[in-house]
Parts: C-alpha cells; structure tokens; sequence
C-alpha cells in the first residue's frame, strides 16, 4: 500500500542530514587540513626545487650537446681546409701551366708564327 511509511529511501537520508552539526564537520575539516597542510607544503616546496633543478639540468645538456656538435663538426672543418688547400694547390699548378703557355706562345708569335 501507500501508507505513510512507504517513503523512498532517500527522504530518510535527507530527514537525517539536520543531525549533521556543522560546528563538528568544520572542526574536522580544519583538523584534516592541519594535518595533511604541512605535508602538502613541503611536497610542494620540494616539487618547485625539484622543477628548478629540472630547468639548470636541461639548460646545462643543451650546451653540452652544442659542445658535443661543436666537437663532431671539426673533423669536417679539417676536412674542408685539406680539400680547400689541395685546389688551391692545383689552381697554383693550373695559373704557372697558363702562364708558361703564356711565355710560349709569345716566344713563337715572336718568331713570327701566328697561332
């Protein structure tokens, strides 16, 4: 039937809320985060030194790695100035082989032989 003790279950629960004294839950609220507060600001404090020190490592690798980079482009540096210094070289064998065509040519032309 429905007669008055036929409630749904939740208007009990919600006839029972007022028996909640709120002085009570406020206390413990304020013991819990009392106790729980310190903690959680060291955890925090430790986390920023934590982030801090994150950022100097991560700057430091950074220029490591540059340095390494550095360091590995040299071989191809040293091989840039062998091979720059080689055609050179033959750019000198190749201006003198001009030049003596230069005198020769002018010695026969000289001699009265057009080339």
């Amino acid at each position: 039937g429905t007669g008055p003790n036929d409630a749904s279950p939740d208007e009990g629960v919600v006839e029972d809320l007022p028996l909640i004294d709120e002085k009570a839950v406020e206390q413990l609220t304020e013991g819990l985060i009392s106790y729980y507060l310190p903690d959680l600001q060291q955890s925090k404090s430790a986390l920023q030194e934590l982030t801090q020190n994150q950022v100097v490592l991560l700057e430091t690798l950074e220029q490591e790695i540059s340095k390494f980079k550095e360091c590995n482009w040299i071989p191809d540096i040293n091989a840039l100035f062998s091979e720059a210094k080689h055609y050179h070289n033959k750019l000198v064998n190749i201006r003198n082989e001009m030049m003596l065509l230069h005198e020769k040519t002018s010695k026969l032309k000289v001699s009265g032989i057009n080339i």
